[in-house]
């Protein structure tokens, strides 16, 4: 391994900023990495914080890149579909893809950054810097002024990469001192989160199937609930922030339970501490990041801090570990010249990360009110029987985000195509029952294939 002179500061010791950190220093660099809260590893997260993500095959593409999928493997919990809870408590499972195989995997957000910081320090070329908080940027003279127990500190740089999240202080001041403010937004939903907490049983058993990833949809709002290693589930509770049903109408214990034993019955006798959680926990905002110009100078944004999507499609940590593979091929096959990185991992993934920013805004619909249409699981049957037939032409597009690493843009176009064409298949078939027979195979291939160029799969 050549070592590398130039002087990299990543801003943020998240997932993204731990993976790219350790993705760097295998290939040589020395890399400085600061972050504004304690290390986790040493101090437990605050209550209210996701402690679990869904881990999908763009995510465990880059983890294998890294040389770490395997480390990885003990913290995962495959989740093969989603378990429907309707309001009368029976439950359904929906795969999420036509195989078997086909699965996405809850993991411990601690225990993946916790790995990640590891590996990164193992390789004696990183060093993280924790509670430090960034209170300025210096575009021109490549300096980063932090503070750290009442101290200023001064860091210089020569390429600093920020992965501090959606609420980027890099972006934040790329934005001031822009001539072009409105090429940085963030656009909040009306919608937002709590999170509650779902024990173990007395025997510290899973009280629910542990290999799906559970969800109660109430059409303008919905709860979900993905296991943990240890025997619990987290639960999230999406509403509207004002309304009927809403974070601002539930303000009681008698509106919370209220709601609870009409809409989620089958569920509230197991959470054990639902007024503690509700009432104590913080109610999350939800929003998109979208960015026009993703770097200043030798200042370059990766991850939420680029491109904050809601999680309804589960990608953010997906598409913000998409992001690290790119900066390691851009520098790849472009001998290690810094010069033309910024740019070229901007033109690669922009496209890409604005398309998954609006297919998560959509799956939030599908997610708490399509799943309750027959004729979205008529559809859904169809689009298996399809990709089966033809799968070099037709996957569906959860399939194509989740399950393989087609790119967000050509997911999102190809899909609206076979939403076309699922709607004109599917407009006189009335139940799943019997679904081979109710397809004229011979008439979907012609649409098909003239409407679609073959897949060409990202290796």
């Amino acid at each position: 391994m050549t070592e590398r002179s130039q002087n990299i500061v990543i801003l943020g010791a998240g997932l993204v900023g731990s993976l790219q950190a350790l993705m760097l220093a295998q290939q040589g660099y020395q890399v400085r990495v600061y972050d504004k809260l304690p290390d986790i590893r040493r101090q437990s997260m605050s209550a209210g914080r996701s402690i679990n993500l869904a881990l999908a095959s763009r995510g465990r593409h880059a983890l294998a890149q890294a040389g770490v999928l395997e480390q990885t493997e003990a913290l995962l919990i495959p989740m093969h579909g989603r378990m429907l809870h309707n309001q009368q408590g029976e439950q359904k499972l929906q795969r999420y893809g036509s195989r078997e195989t086909e699965a996405i995997y809850s993991v411990s957000r601690a225990g993946l950054v916790s790995l990640l910081r590891d590996e990164a320090e193992a390789t004696g070329m990183v060093t993280f810097y924790f509670e430090h908080t960034c209170k300025n940027i210096d575009f021109i003279a490549n300096r980063c002024q932090f503070n750290f127990q009442d101290a200023d500190l001064f860091i210089d740089f020569d390429y600093l990469l920020a992965c501090d999240g959606a609420g980027s202080v890099a972006r934040g001041l790329m934005q001031q001192q822009t001539q072009h403010p409105d090429d940085f937004s963030r656009e909040l939903l009306d919608h937002a989160y709590k999170e509650l907490h779902l024990p173990p049983d007395t025997k510290g058993d899973f009280q629910l199937p542990q290999n799906a990833l559970h969800v109660w949809p109430r059409n303008d709002y919905m709860m979900i609930g993905l296991p943990n290693p240890g025997g619990d589930f987290t639960l999230t509770l999406f509403m509207p922030k004002t309304g009927p049903v809403s974070f601002a109408s539930i303000d009681s214990k008698e509106a919370l339970h209220a709601l609870f034993d009409q809409q989620f019955a089958d569920i509230k006798p197991l959470i054990r501490d639902l007024q503690v959680d509700y009432f104590n926990n913080p109610t999350g905002q939800l929003g998109t990041v979208r960015c026009r110009r993703w770097y200043q100078s030798n200042v370059l944004l990766l991850g939420d801090a680029a491109h904050a999507v809601v999680p309804f499609h589960a990608q953010g940590m997906n598409a913000g570990f998409e992001d690290c593979v790119a900066v390691m091929d851009v520098l790849h096959h472009n001998n290690h010249d810094w010069s033309v990185l910024f740019e070229t991992v901007q033109m690669v993934r922009q496209d890409n990360t604005n398309a998954i920013a609006d297919m998560s805004l959509e799956n939030y619909i599908e997610m708490r009110a399509s799943v309750n249409d027959p004729q979205f699981h008529i559809k859904k049957q169809v689009a298996f029987a399809l990709e089966q037939r033809w799968p070099d032409y037709f996957i569906p597009r959860y399939s194509m985000v989740m399950f393989h690493r087609v790119p967000y843009a050509e997911a999102y176009a190809r899909g609206r195509v076979q939403a076309r064409l699922l709607e004109h298949l599917c407009r006189d078939i009335q139940s799943t029952d019997n679904i081979e027979f109710a397809i004229d195979f011979d008439h979907a291939e012609r649409l098909i294939k003239g409407s679609l160029s073959p897949i060409v799969q990202v290796q």
